[in-house]
C-alpha cells in the first residue's frame, strides 16, 4: 500500500484522490488524511480519518469536493506501530508556528518514540514517533533562528534529519505553506521517487490498487509540478510517466514545482548499486544571475523580401521599418534600402520611435523585391552592469502616476477571455512566488522557463494565435514566446514591449532558422534602469547578439514590411530572407567563427 504521496506545483491545483482501497471488501489503512493550503494562505487545511469504513464519507471529499485545491499537497495512508488507531495518531500533522502552519508526514518507524525535552516549546498530542519526531525537529530550527524553509540551511537541515534517521527508517515531507522539504530514507527502507509532470497534458491520471490520483477531473491546467511517492504510481492514460529515485539520504526542496534546492548524500552508493538520479533530472531550471559580459560588435546585416503574383499589381503602397535604431546601445554605421520597384514618399519616426518608410508603387508589377543592408555597432555588453546584484526590487511594483500614464500601453495585456487571463495571471504569479516576489529573478526565471519548457517549432501557431494558446500547448516560435511573456510581464504589473530585429546564432546554432528572418524579443521597463531586453526564444538577455530595429506593444507595430494593394494582384507568394553576421569593425570584414 502506498504510505506516503506529496505535490508541489504551479499555481493551484485541484486533483481529485479517490482512496479505491476503501471500497467494499478491500482491507483499508489504520487511518489517512490529506493536508494542503487553500487559497495559496498559509493556513493549512486537513481530512483525516482513523479506522476508515468502507465507503467513507470523508474520502468521497477528497475525490469530488470543489474546495480541495492548493499548490501544495500531502497525504499520508497509516499502518499503525506506535500509539492507538485515533485522528491524533494520524498524519500529516500540523503545527502551527512563526504566522504559518507546517505539515509533517513520515513513511517509516523509528525504532523508539523521542522524549520530549524540559522546556520544549512543541509538545505532541498523540503518541506517534511521527509527531514526537515533528515536535522535535521544530524545536531545532526555534534554536537555529529560522522561521520558514526558504531561511533554512538545507545541508545543516540534512545533516540533523540524517542523524534522526540513525534511529530508524526515515522517509519525510515537510512543508511551510510555501515549500515542500522531501527527504529520502539513508537505509532504502521506504523508497522515496519523483515525478516531473511537464505540460501539455488533457488528461493524466496514475494510481496502483489502492489509490488513483487524477489530475485533470476538474479541468486540465498547463501547469508543471512535481510528485513525490514512496512507490512510483502506473499511468491510466496515455501520457508516459519518468519516475526517478531520489538517493537515499537526498533532500531536496521544492516551490511551486521547481527544485529550489538540494543536497544530496557525500558517500558513493553501496558495491555494485547504481547511483539513482539526482533531483536536477527532474527540473529544467536555472536561476541566471550575469551573463558573461560581451564584446563590442559590429554586425551587418542584409534583409531580402521578394513578393511573387500570379496577376500583375497595378498599383499598391507599403510601410518599411527595417531601419535598426540609433542610441546609446546600438550605433546605425550605414544603412540603405533599395526596391526592385516604388518610390519613397516619405521618412519618418512613428510614436513609438521606429524609422518608417512610406512606399508607393504604381507602375505594374508581378515581383517586387526589398532589400535592406545595414552595418550596426552593437554596445550592450554587460545588461545587468546597472546596479549590484544584491539590491532588490520587489513586486508589486508602484509607479507614481505620470509614469504610469506614460507605461500605460506597455502595461495593459492582451484582449482575451477572462477566464483565460485569470489562468495565466494564476501561472504568472506561481514564478513570482517561485522567486519570494524578486523583480529580475521573477523575469529570468519566465525568460528561461520559456526557452526549456515551451518548443520551437516552426509552422505550429499563426499571427492570429493567442498568449493563451501558446501556453496551452507548450509549443510556437519567436513571436509566440514574446507574447507569452509580455503577457506574464504586463499581469504582474510590468511593463513590457514587443521587439523585432535580428539576431546572430552562430554558424553552427540549433536554430540556424532564428538568423534567417527576423526575430522577435521582450524588452521590460525596470525602475530607475530603463527598458532591458529579455530573449526567451533562447533564455538570455540581450547583447550584442541582437540588432534591435523597432519595438511597439505588439506585433503590429513591429511589422518589417506591410502593404496594401489596391488594385490587380493575387496567388502572393512571400519569400524572406536574413544575414546576420558579425564583421571587423577595422577592415569590415566578416568574422569566421567556425
Amino acid at each position: 500500500m502506498l504510505n506516503l504521496l506529496a505535490l508541489s506545483f504551479e499555481g493551484e491545483l485541484a486533483p481529485s484522490l479517490d482512496l479505491r482501497c476503501l471500497a467494499p471488501g478491500r482491507k483499508p489503512p489504520d487511518g489517512w488524511g490529506v493536508g494542503y493550503y487553500p487559497g495559496g494562505e498559509f493556513a493549512a487545511t486537513l481530512l483525516k480519518e482513523a479506522a476508515p469504513q468502507s465507503g467513507s464519507i470523508r474520502s468521497e471529499l477528497v475525490k469530488t469536493w470543489d474546495p480541495l485545491e492548493s499548490s501544495i499537497f500531502m497525504m499520508h495512508m497509516r499502518s499503525a506501530t506506535w500509539g492507538p488507531i485515533t485522528e491524533a495518531n494520524t498524519q500529516p500533522f500540523c503545527r502551527s508556528a512563526w504566522g504559518r502552519d507546517w505539515l509533517l508526514a513520515h513513511s517509516g518507524s523509528l525504532e523508539q518514540r523521542l522524549p520530549t525535552p524540559p522546556g520544549a516549546r512543541f509538545e505532541p498530542v498523540g503518541s506517534t514517533d511521527s509527531e514526537a519526531l515533528f515536535c522535535r525537529l521544530l524545536d531545532w530550527m526555534q534554536e537555529q533562528g529560522w522561521r520558514s524553509l526558504a531561511e533554512v540551511d538545507a545541508p545543516r537541515l540534512r545533516g540533523w534529519l540524517e542523524e534522526m534517521n540513525g534511529l530508524g527508517p526515515l522517509t519525510l515531507v515537510l512543508s511551510d505553506g510555501r515549500d515542500l522539504c522531501v527527504y529520502a530514507d539513508r537505509t532504502g527502507t521506504t523508497n522515496c521517487w519523483l515525478w516531473q509532470v511537464s505540460p501539455p497534458y488533457e488528461r493524466l491520471i496514475v494510481g496502483d490498487a489502492d489509490l488513483e490520483l487524477d489530475l485533470t477531473r476538474r479541468g486540465a491546467k498547463s501547469r508543471k509540478g512535481i510528485i513525490v511517492s514512496t512507490h512510483p504510481l502506473e499511468s491510466r492514460t496515455e501520457d508516459p510517466v519518468t519516475w526517478k529515485q531520489l538517493p537515499p539520504s537526498a533532500l531536496v526542496i521544492l516551490r511551486q514545482g521547481s527544485v529550489r534546492a538540494e543536497v544530496l548524500p557525500s558517500r558513493p552508493p553501496g558495491p555494485g548499486a547504481a547511483p539513482p538520479a539526482s533531483a536536477a533530472e527532474f527540473v529544467a531550471r536555472s536561476r541566471l544571475r550575469r551573463p558573461p559580459v560581451s564584446p563590442v560588435r559590429v554586425m551587418d546585416v542584409r534583409h531580402r523580401t521578394v513578393y511573387r503574383y500570379e496577376r500583375p499589381v497595378e498599383r499598391s503602397s507599403h510601410k518599411l521599418r527595417l531601419t535598426p535604431l540609433h542610441d546609446r546601445l546600438q550605433s546605425l554605421l550605414s544603412h540603405e534600402v533599395t526596391l526592385s520597384s516604388g518610390v519613397t514618399q516619405a521618412e519618418y519616426e512613428d510614436v513609438f520611435g521606429n524609422r518608417v518608410r512610406k512606399v508607393l508603387v504604381d507602375t505594374p508589377y508581378t515581383e517586387l523585391i526589398i532589400e535592406a543592408r545595414s552595418l550596426v555597432e552593437l554596445r550592450d555588453t554587460d545588461p545587468l552592469s546597472y546596479r549590484p546584484l544584491r539590491e532588490r526590487s520587489t513586486l508589486p511594483l508602484v509607479w507614481m502616476p505620470w509614469q504610469r500614464n506614460m507605461l500605460q500601453p506597455y502595461l495593459l495585456p492582451p484582449e482575451l477571455p477572462e477566464t483565460q487571463l485569470e489562468e495565466l495571471l494564476e501561472y504568472a504569479m506561481s514564478f513570482a512566488r517561485r522567486n519570494d516576489f524578486d523583480l529580475l529573478d521573477t523575469l529570468l526565471d519566465i525568460n528561461f522557463s520559456i526557452f526549456k519548457e515551451y518548443r520551437y517549432l516552426q509552422g505550429s501557431t499563426t499571427l492570429m494565435t493567442t498568449p493563451f494558446d501558446v501556453y496551452s500547448s507548450r509549443k510556437g516560435v519567436c513571436q509566440d514566446f514574446a507574447n507569452v511573456f509580455i503577457c506574464l510581464a504586463r499581469l504582474l504589473g510590468v511593463p513590457a514591449r514587443y521587439t523585432c530585429g535580428y539576431v546572430y546564432t552562430g554558424p553552427k546554432h540549433a536554430n540556424t532558422a532564428q538568423s534567417e528572418a527576423s526575430h522577435a524579443w521582450v524588452q521590460v521597463y525596470l525602475p530607475e534602469v530603463g527598458w532591458k531586453g529579455f530573449d526567451p526564444t533562447n533564455g538570455i538577455l540581450t547583447q550584442t547578439d541582437h540588432v534591435r530595429v523597432a519595438m511597439g506593444r505588439q506585433y503590429a507595430d513591429t511589422t518589417p514590411t506591410r502593404g496594401t494593394i489596391y488594385l490587380g494582384g493575387g496567388g502572393e507568394r512571400l519569400e524572406v530572407s536574413v544575414r546576420c553576421e558579425p564583421v571587423e569593425p577595422e577592415r569590415g570584414e566578416r568574422v569566421d567563427r567556425t
